[in-house]
């Protein structure tokens, strides 16, 4: 192994992390598509081993602690599907090897399903947001857009997009 290869799988070991399988597509699109240097990645739900762990509003039946966490588990679900795309595209076939081409995370956009009363949306999609600095370091500082919304498929809590430059 070269010099600097593999550091992300590395640290995603570190921190107790393995990329999971990425989701089937719920429709007709592709979990991230390549445009340019840049990777976009469809919105990525929290699933754990293909499942919802929870499903409802934030403000009635998800409290924002368990939000967060699941913000995560999508950002690692984000983060699994932009792997898979590098690998396919070579010359690493391991997606977190692969994570490696990334040079920086440039924008991530978190949907919250909410409430009407709730307003708390950025801090939920903060999950996603510190797993990509503690995975990336000063690469993973990114723009970003937390946005209430009324429903998400299969009554998610939220869904995150991001969206990646690589070499």
């Amino acid at each position: 192994m070269s010099a600097g290869e593999g550091r992300v799988a590395a640290r995603l070991a570190e921190l107790g992390l393995t990329l999971p399988d990425v989701a089937a597509p719920l429709a007709a699109y592709v979990p991230a598509v390549r445009s340019g240097a840049h990777v976009w990645t469809s919105g990525q739900l929290p699933f754990v081993a293909g499942a919802l762990p929870v499903t409802g509003k934030l403000g009635a039946e998800v409290d924002v602690e368990t939000a967060v966490a699941l913000a995560r588990t999508a950002g690692l679900n984000a983060l699994a599907a932009v792997g898979a795309l590098l690998a396919a595209e070579g010359p690493d076939d391991d997606p977190a090897r692969a994570l490696d081409r990334v040079r920086r995370v440039v924008k991530v956009v978190g949907f919250v399903a909410s409430d009407a009363a709730f307003t708390g949306q950025p801090a939920v999609v903060n999950g996603t947001s510190l797993l990509l600095h503690e995975v990336f370091g000063d690469a993973g500082i990114h723009a970003r857009s937390a946005v209430g919304v009324a429903v998400l498929p299969m009554d998610a809590p939220l869904e995150i997009e991001i969206v990646v430059e690589t070499d």
